[in-house]
């Protein structure tokens, strides 16, 4: 575990240094060039008089407010990739036969150090694992204890510390989801400050740039709300995953193991 602590660190700083960069790329390039051009054209036809009603895509997404959620939500979504990664590398471990046993066959206390050494041989990576390590605290306890009790306890302490580890490693993405909205909320501030410090040329017959001002108010909240409700769909899939590997985890250690277990 200490040693993923760094690599998972640099991923993650490394994965938000590539979102800003790709994001505010796009930006530069494409979407705000893009609505000055129908901003400008759109100003050009309602001096001539006409009825203008446009919502490109472009002109919504323009405003700083919405960029930095996008780094955010792209942020986010690298996070929980690897996240999910490691949690669906560890669930592919439920298909391996770790306990080789045949159906009536018994493990007592005497004989755990012959099914600890496979799991102690397995790479590094592998052991640390919640189902090596789950199946390895029951057979240490089970030969320290003698009891069967114990070794159930021994499985349940392991999956209940690993589901409250993978939890709190969840307070990022949800720090991320609950400042995405906050970020929408500044953009629709700082809109309707605009559009407030404007109203003097709203009486004047310039409506022009209250409108803009509103613009960047509504447009902001819009975008950070559609970005958070993706968000945590993905965060909840991802948490499902987890929880169903802790679940699985138990349930493959009370089937392959446990009930195995026999004292003379």
């Amino acid at each position: 575990m200490k040693r993923q602590l760094p690599f998972e660190f640099i991923y993650q700083a490394g994965a938000l240094v590539i979102s800003i960069i790709i994001v505010h790329l796009l930006y530069v390039t494409i979407i705000r060039p893009n609505a000055e051009a129908i901003e400008a054209t759109q100003a050009e036809l309602q001096a001539q008089g006409a009825f203008v009603q446009d919502r490109s895509v472009c002109v919504v997404l323009k405003d700083l407010e919405q960029e930095s959620c996008f780094i955010l939500m792209f942020w986010a979504v690298a996070i929980m990739g690897f996240k999910g990664r490691n949690a669906l590398a560890e669930r592919s471990l439920l298909n391996e036969n770790f306990v080789q046993l045949s159906e009536g066959m018994s493990i007592l206390p005497e004989d755990t150090r012959e099914f600890t050494r496979p799991l102690q041989a397995l790479p590094e990576e592998q052991q640390e694992a919640l189902l090596p390590r789950s199946l390895l605290a029951a057979l240490h306890r089970f030969s320290s204890t003698r009891n069967v009790q114990d070794a159930s306890e021994a499985v349940k302490s392991v999956c209940d510390s690993e589901s409250d580890r993978l939890d709190s490693e969840l307070s990022m993405i949800r720090y991320i989801a609950w400042a995405i909205p906050s970020i929408g909320f500044i953009g629709t501030v700082r809109g309707i400050g605009d559009a407030l410090g404007q109203a003097y040329k709203a009486v004047e017959g310039d409506i022009a740039g209250v409108t803009a001002s509103l613009g960047v108010a509504f447009n902001s909240t819009f975008i950070a709300l559609i970005i958070s409700i993706v968000l945590m769909f993905l965060m909840h899939q991802l948490q499902l995953i987890q929880e169903r590997l802790v679940l699985d985890t138990n349930h493959y250690c009370d089937q392959k193991l446990l009930r195995h277990l026999q004292v003379r």
